[in-house]
């Protein structure tokens, strides 16, 4: 039995025949991987952003809380020494008025040159001068005893009692005696009027 042989003629007509079969490769576009990698920087920079502003406004809020709380505590603390000094200006009152009348029993003097050193520490100053302009802020004004005209403002004259105060807060107001300036400038002598005259005006008489 004799076997069929391909022609030319057969192997010429098939296309397969002369082109090998190729696995097809699908190409990926150029350029996508780049452009991911570009998003994924972007979108960790943004975050970053982000924390960074969060930790800087905790950070602003952190601070500002603590400024409260030093100001609540500044603000207790000074309370607290205003409520513990101010029966004690009485006690000063009172050491004031003893020295007015001579000097002072040592024992007694020792002892309140040492209650002047414990206020003075703890911020209570003294404060009230012969002189010093009346200020209706640290001054109570007991009684106004006349004009002075050496003064041009309101001034104090006598100091009735010292006034007390811790920093800028007072912790009892100056009591004074205070003298005012004079009422204003007198008129000056105008001299007596001047005598009328039938005589009429220079620019109305004519020329003789």
């Amino acid at each position: 039995m004799t076997q069929a042989h391909p022609t030319p003629d057969d192997s010429a007509g098939d296309p397969s025949a002369e082109m090998p079969h190729e696995a097809e490769v699908e190409e990926e576009p150029a350029g996508e991987e780049p452009d991911e990698e570009v998003d994924e920087l972007t979108a960790t920079k943004a975050a970053l952003a982000e924390r960074t502003a969060d930790l800087q406004r905790l950070q602003a809020e952190f601070l500002n809380y603590k400024r409260r709380v030093d100001r609540d505590r500044e603000l207790v603390r000074q309370n607290a020494t205003y409520l513990a000094l101010a029966p004690i200006t009485e006690v000063l009152d009172t050491v004031d008025r003893a020295r007015e009348h001579g000097d002072l029993d040592p024992g007694f003097q020792a002892v309140a040159e040492q209650l002047e050193r414990v206020v003075n520490g703890l911020g209570l100053t003294r404060y009230g001068q012969v002189g010093d302009p009346f200020d209706p802020r640290i001054h109570e004004a007991l009684s106004h005893i006349g004009e002075d005209p050496e003064v041009e403002v309101t001034t104090n004259k006598v100091i009735a009692k010292a006034g007390y105060r811790i920093g800028d807060r007072v912790v009892r107001a100056a009591q004074v005696l205070v003298v005012d300036p004079p009422s204003g400038p007198t008129e000056p002598d105008q001299g007596p009027p001047d005598e009328a005259t039938d005589e009429p005006p220079a620019e109305e008489r004519g020329t003789d």
